[in-house]
Protein backbone atom coordinates (compact mmCIF):
# COMPACT_ATOMS: atom_id res chain seq x y z
CA UNK A 1 0.00 0.00 0.00
CA UNK A 2 1.23 3.67 -0.57
CA UNK A 3 0.08 6.66 1.25
CA UNK A 4 -2.82 7.67 -0.73
CA UNK A 5 -4.24 4.15 -0.09
CA UNK A 6 -7.00 3.97 2.72
CA UNK A 7 -8.22 0.54 2.18
CA UNK A 8 -7.24 -2.31 -0.22
CA UNK A 9 -8.69 -5.42 -1.74
CA UNK A 10 -6.51 -8.19 -3.14
CA UNK A 11 -8.19 -11.18 -4.33
CA UNK A 12 -10.96 -11.11 -2.11
CA UNK A 13 -14.03 -13.91 -1.94
CA UNK A 14 -16.49 -14.43 0.44
CA UNK A 15 -18.93 -17.37 0.45
CA UNK A 16 -21.52 -18.65 2.56
CA UNK A 17 -22.76 -22.12 3.40
CA UNK A 18 -26.39 -22.37 3.53
CA UNK A 19 -27.49 -25.63 4.36
CA UNK A 20 -25.69 -27.80 1.64
CA UNK A 21 -26.05 -24.76 -0.45
CA UNK A 22 -22.88 -22.58 -0.99
CA UNK A 23 -23.26 -19.16 -2.32
CA UNK A 24 -20.33 -17.40 -3.72
CA UNK A 25 -21.24 -13.52 -2.65
CA UNK A 26 -18.25 -11.62 -3.69
CA UNK A 27 -15.94 -13.90 -6.48
CA UNK A 28 -11.93 -12.59 -6.72
CA UNK A 29 -12.16 -9.13 -6.17
CA UNK A 30 -9.22 -6.22 -6.08
CA UNK A 31 -10.09 -3.03 -5.41
CA UNK A 32 -7.94 0.02 -4.19
CA UNK A 33 -9.75 2.96 -2.40
CA UNK A 34 -7.75 6.44 -2.15
CA UNK A 35 -7.62 9.10 0.45
CA UNK A 36 -9.71 11.74 -0.32
CA UNK A 37 -11.58 10.18 -2.97
CA UNK A 38 -15.43 9.93 -3.63
CA UNK A 39 -16.08 6.43 -5.02
CA UNK A 40 -18.75 5.07 -5.65
CA UNK A 41 -19.67 1.00 -5.94
CA UNK A 42 -22.91 0.50 -8.09
CA UNK A 43 -24.52 -2.41 -8.69
CA UNK A 44 -28.32 -4.29 -8.83
CA UNK A 45 -29.38 -6.23 -5.54
CA UNK A 46 -27.56 -9.36 -5.68
CA UNK A 47 -24.23 -8.39 -7.31
CA UNK A 48 -22.39 -8.53 -3.87
CA UNK A 49 -21.92 -4.98 -3.51
CA UNK A 50 -23.67 -5.39 0.06
CA UNK A 51 -20.83 -7.96 0.95
CA UNK A 52 -18.03 -5.67 -0.51
CA UNK A 53 -18.97 -2.68 1.55
CA UNK A 54 -19.08 -5.10 4.66
CA UNK A 55 -15.79 -5.78 4.42
CA UNK A 56 -14.44 -2.76 3.28
CA UNK A 57 -16.20 -1.57 6.84
CA UNK A 58 -14.55 -4.40 8.85
CA UNK A 59 -17.87 -5.96 9.85
CA UNK A 60 -17.02 -9.01 7.67
CA UNK A 61 -14.23 -11.04 6.91
CA UNK A 62 -13.09 -12.56 3.39
CA UNK A 63 -13.26 -16.52 3.06
CA UNK A 64 -9.77 -15.44 1.02
CA UNK A 65 -7.28 -12.85 -0.03
CA UNK A 66 -6.38 -10.17 1.59
CA UNK A 67 -7.59 -6.94 2.95
CA UNK A 68 -5.35 -3.94 3.93
CA UNK A 69 -6.36 -0.69 6.15
CA UNK A 70 -3.56 1.50 7.05
CA UNK A 71 -0.79 -0.71 6.57
CA UNK A 72 -2.43 -3.60 8.76
CA UNK A 73 -4.01 -6.78 7.16
CA UNK A 74 -7.50 -6.88 8.21
CA UNK A 75 -9.13 -9.94 6.66
CA UNK A 76 -7.19 -11.71 9.57
CA UNK A 77 -7.26 -9.92 12.17
CA UNK A 78 -9.17 -10.73 15.38
CA UNK A 79 -12.67 -9.76 16.59
CA UNK A 80 -11.12 -6.86 18.84
CA UNK A 81 -8.64 -5.51 16.05
CA UNK A 82 -11.42 -5.08 13.93
CA UNK A 83 -13.98 -3.30 16.60
CA UNK A 84 -11.12 -0.84 16.72
CA UNK A 85 -11.36 -0.43 13.27
CA UNK A 86 -15.01 0.44 12.42
CA UNK A 87 -14.72 2.35 16.20
CA UNK A 88 -11.86 4.71 15.21
CA UNK A 89 -11.06 4.61 11.52
CA UNK A 90 -14.39 3.95 10.02
CA UNK A 91 -17.92 5.67 9.60
CA UNK A 92 -21.57 4.41 8.99
CA UNK A 93 -24.17 5.97 7.49
CA UNK A 94 -27.48 3.40 6.53
CA UNK A 95 -30.18 3.44 4.43
CA UNK A 96 -32.61 3.10 7.33
CA UNK A 97 -31.06 5.63 9.72
CA UNK A 98 -30.01 3.05 12.99
CA UNK A 99 -30.79 6.32 14.84
CA UNK A 100 -31.49 5.15 18.57
CA UNK A 101 -35.08 6.08 19.27
CA UNK A 102 -35.00 6.81 22.77
CA UNK A 103 -31.99 9.36 22.33
CA UNK A 104 -32.28 13.18 20.98
CA UNK A 105 -30.67 13.81 17.72
CA UNK A 106 -27.72 15.11 19.85
CA UNK A 107 -27.37 12.08 22.18
CA UNK A 108 -27.22 9.97 19.33
CA UNK A 109 -24.27 12.14 17.76
CA UNK A 110 -22.44 12.47 20.86
CA UNK A 111 -23.02 8.86 21.54
CA UNK A 112 -20.78 8.14 18.43
CA UNK A 113 -18.45 11.28 19.56
CA UNK A 114 -17.55 9.05 23.01
CA UNK A 115 -16.13 6.03 21.23
CA UNK A 116 -12.86 7.77 19.61
CA UNK A 117 -10.34 9.65 21.06
CA UNK A 118 -10.82 12.78 18.45
CA UNK A 119 -14.02 13.52 18.27
CA UNK A 120 -15.31 16.72 16.24
CA UNK A 121 -17.39 19.34 18.11
CA UNK A 122 -21.37 18.01 18.29
CA UNK A 123 -22.38 21.10 17.64
CA UNK A 124 -20.11 22.27 14.69
CA UNK A 125 -20.86 19.23 12.75
CA UNK A 126 -25.08 19.25 13.83
CA UNK A 127 -24.81 22.52 12.16
CA UNK A 128 -22.56 21.60 9.15
CA UNK A 129 -25.72 19.50 8.60
CA UNK A 130 -28.26 21.57 8.93
CA UNK A 131 -29.53 20.26 12.52
CA UNK A 132 -28.70 22.68 15.41
CA UNK A 133 -31.99 23.54 15.45
CA UNK A 134 -33.38 20.45 15.58
CA UNK A 135 -30.74 18.63 18.13
CA UNK A 136 -33.04 18.07 21.31
CA UNK A 137 -36.06 16.47 19.27
CA UNK A 138 -35.97 12.55 18.73
CA UNK A 139 -36.05 10.74 15.69
CA UNK A 140 -39.32 10.35 15.43
CA UNK A 141 -40.22 13.63 16.00
CA UNK A 142 -37.99 14.18 12.65
CA UNK A 143 -38.34 14.01 9.00
CA UNK A 144 -36.22 11.01 6.77
CA UNK A 145 -34.23 13.56 5.37
CA UNK A 146 -33.29 14.79 9.13
CA UNK A 147 -32.84 11.51 10.52
CA UNK A 148 -31.00 10.64 7.53
CA UNK A 149 -28.38 14.38 8.05
CA UNK A 150 -27.92 12.90 12.00
CA UNK A 151 -26.87 9.50 10.76
CA UNK A 152 -24.31 11.13 8.47
CA UNK A 153 -23.25 13.92 11.11
CA UNK A 154 -23.20 10.57 14.12
CA UNK A 155 -20.23 9.40 11.30
CA UNK A 156 -18.63 12.62 10.74
CA UNK A 157 -18.26 13.26 14.59
CA UNK A 158 -15.71 10.73 14.86
CA UNK A 159 -13.26 11.77 12.45
CA UNK A 160 -12.89 9.02 10.19
CA UNK A 161 -10.80 7.94 7.64
CA UNK A 162 -13.39 6.52 5.64
CA UNK A 163 -17.12 7.15 5.21
CA UNK A 164 -19.39 4.62 3.93
CA UNK A 165 -22.54 5.13 2.57
CA UNK A 166 -24.72 2.11 2.34
CA UNK A 167 -27.98 3.28 -0.27
CA UNK A 168 -27.86 6.62 1.82
CA UNK A 169 -31.02 7.88 -0.76
CA UNK A 170 -32.96 4.45 -0.82
CA UNK A 171 -35.74 5.50 2.15
CA UNK A 172 -36.07 9.17 0.84
CA UNK A 173 -37.89 11.17 -1.91
CA UNK A 174 -35.73 13.22 -4.98
CA UNK A 175 -35.09 15.97 -3.63
CA UNK A 176 -34.47 15.04 -0.20
CA UNK A 177 -31.82 12.80 -1.74
CA UNK A 178 -29.98 15.05 -4.03
CA UNK A 179 -29.87 17.21 -0.61
CA UNK A 180 -28.44 14.08 1.19
CA UNK A 181 -25.97 13.44 -1.88
CA UNK A 182 -24.68 17.36 -1.91
CA UNK A 183 -23.90 16.78 2.40
CA UNK A 184 -21.50 14.35 1.46
CA UNK A 185 -19.97 15.49 -1.39
CA UNK A 186 -19.84 18.46 0.72
CA UNK A 187 -18.11 16.71 3.65
CA UNK A 188 -15.34 15.01 1.00
CA UNK A 189 -14.45 17.69 -0.28
CA UNK A 190 -14.52 20.44 2.71
CA UNK A 191 -13.11 18.02 4.71
CA UNK A 192 -10.92 15.76 3.18
CA UNK A 193 -12.97 12.41 3.76
CA UNK A 194 -12.56 9.48 2.01
CA UNK A 195 -16.15 8.86 1.06
CA UNK A 196 -17.51 5.59 -0.41
CA UNK A 197 -21.03 5.80 -1.19
CA UNK A 198 -22.66 2.04 -2.41
CA UNK A 199 -26.02 1.87 -4.25
CA UNK A 200 -27.87 0.59 -7.31
CA UNK A 201 -29.05 3.99 -8.75
CA UNK A 202 -26.80 4.14 -11.60
CA UNK A 203 -26.92 8.33 -11.96
CA UNK A 204 -25.38 8.73 -8.50
CA UNK A 205 -22.19 7.88 -9.92
CA UNK A 206 -21.81 10.83 -11.85
CA UNK A 207 -21.05 12.97 -8.71
CA UNK A 208 -18.25 10.14 -7.78
CA UNK A 209 -14.16 10.42 -8.41
CA UNK A 210 -14.63 7.04 -9.88
CA UNK A 211 -17.66 4.28 -9.86
CA UNK A 212 -16.71 1.04 -9.32
CA UNK A 213 -19.76 -1.32 -11.09
CA UNK A 214 -20.69 -4.54 -9.72
CA UNK A 215 -22.55 -7.53 -11.18
CA UNK A 216 -22.71 -11.19 -10.16
CA UNK A 217 -20.22 -11.03 -7.16
CA UNK A 218 -17.83 -9.57 -9.28
CA UNK A 219 -16.08 -5.53 -9.88
CA UNK A 220 -16.54 -5.36 -13.78
CA UNK A 221 -15.52 -1.87 -14.52
CA UNK A 222 -13.51 0.78 -12.53
CA UNK A 223 -13.98 4.27 -14.87
CA UNK A 224 -12.51 7.53 -13.66
CA UNK A 225 -14.65 10.94 -14.07
CA UNK A 226 -12.49 13.62 -14.97
CA UNK A 227 -15.46 16.38 -14.42
CA UNK A 228 -17.78 15.27 -10.96
CA UNK A 229 -21.64 16.51 -11.83
CA UNK A 230 -22.83 18.67 -8.40
CA UNK A 231 -25.10 16.19 -6.71
CA UNK A 232 -27.84 19.11 -7.52
CA UNK A 233 -27.50 18.54 -11.37
CA UNK A 234 -28.82 14.64 -10.81
CA UNK A 235 -31.59 13.46 -12.35
CA UNK A 236 -33.20 9.81 -11.53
Amino acid sequence: MNNRTVVKMDRVKKTYIMGEVTVEALKETSLEIFAGELLVILGPSGSGKSTLLNIIGGMDSPTSGKVYAGGEELGSAGEARLTRYRRNEVGFVFQFFNLIPDLTARENVELAANLVDNPLSTEEVMEEVGMRDRMDHFPSQLSGGEQQRVSIARAVVKNPRLLICDEPTGSLDYKTGRMILGLLAKINREHGSTVVVVTHNAPIGAMAHRVARMSSGRIVEIGENPAPVPPERIEW
